[in-house]
């Protein structure tokens, strides 16, 4: 785990790439496109649903680990059009009756609202203020210079180098000076590759670490 702050509050970058946020006892996931495996099966393309079996026993650890208030998700969280895996979602989620979901929508998030009026969702249609945070989906543009971003959308990743030609990449945290975009929570998604410039901090996620590391990708 990895901590870095603005303006005081503490952000913990957790190694199964979700960030707690203890001031306000809330856990924030970015696109986990749930659903996605039955959607490729549905086209005929063999993909196990035990991937997101894999990411929902994540969550249900990070619940138990960290007992968070809320838990938000900063879109897509769910692939595309409602399939069998939205109804495991909701009877996973009903376990915790404690715990508030928060879906800030997301450009895949495109499930008709009678499917969310139906659950204990609270729906977010853009943006939601938690004090001087702003919570999306994509990355802000323009952010006032009181406020900082935690977004997703982009699933940033890095590209290191080491001896000879070898190289791997990475999910990261992807952090500007009042901009915070998290890694693709959900384990059946890709990796958009970036590059740091002299303002920007990165953190890779290796699996059961989280450490900063500015390298151009």
């Amino acid at each position: 785990m990895q901590t870095v702050t603005w303006e005081g509050i503490a952000f913990n970058l957790l190694p199964e790439k979700a960030i707690f946020i203890p001031q306000e006892k809330s856990l924030l996931i970015a696109d986990a496109h749930f659903g996605k495996a039955a959607h490729f099966r549905k086209a005929g393309i063999p993909i196990p649903e035990t991937l997101h079996d894999e990411d929902l026993i994540k969550i249900q650890s990070l619940i138990h680990q960290w007992n968070p208030s809320k838990v938000y998700f900063l879109g897509d969280l769910f692939h595309s059009d409602l399939n069998e895996s939205w109804f495991t979602l909701e009877d996973f989620l009903a376990q915790f009756p404690s715990v508030q979901f928060i879906l800030i929508k997301g450009n895949h998030d495109i499930l008709p609202p009678a499917i969310y009026q139906a659950s204990n969702w609270k729906i977010i249609p853009e943006q939601l203020e938690l004090g001087n945070l702003l919570l999306t989906h994509e990355p802000l543009e323009n952010i006032p210079l009181t406020k900082f971003n935690l977004c997703g959308h982009i699933h940033p990743g890095i590209r290191l180098h080491g001896n000879g030609r070898q190289k791997i990449s990475l999910p990261c945290y992807f952090m500007r000076p009042n901009q915070l975009i998290l890694p693709a929570f959900g384990r059946f998604t890709g990796l958009h590759l970036l590059s740091c410039t002299k303002n920007d901090k990165t953190y890779v996620v290796t699996g059961s670490q989280v450490m900063e590391a500015n390298f151009k990708s």
